[in-house]
């Protein structure tokens, strides 16, 4: 499960990369990585989409496995003992509530009356 965890969470960076770094209307990543053109030869676009194409299809499938993983599981992660907070095994002192009452207000004047 972690390793197809690992997968997935690299091939989503992978493929916001391969998304920006496609010339779209505005021209997009693609002109700030001039090596780029170098590197795939001219048909930068063509081989970007299919990247694109190839890494969507391995993100929806690593989606569905860790969906379909998650669905089987009888119990929350939350409920699992080894995660959850140890008790603290000193006693601490017991702690007195003591009420407080407001003292009465002093007579205030009206929030509205001009001050001298």
């Amino acid at each position: 499960m972690g390793f197809i965890l690992f997968i997935h969470v690299t091939v989503c960076v992978l493929l916001v990369v391969s998304i920006l770094m496609q010339a779209g209307r505005g021209g997009g990543l693609a002109e700030s990585f001039a090596s780029a053109e170098s590197m795939f030869g001219t048909q930068t676009n063509a081989f970007m989409v299919r990247v694109s194409t190839v890494l969507a299809s391995i993100f929806f499938v690593t989606s569905l496995v860790l969906a379909f993983n998650a669905s089987k599981k009888e119990r929350s992660l939350m409920t699992n003992d080894r995660l959850l907070p140890k008790a603290q095994e000193t006693k601490q002192p017991a702690v007195t509530v003591v009420p407080v009452t407001p003292a009465p207000a002093a007579t205030a004047a009206p929030a509205s009356a001009p001050k001298p």
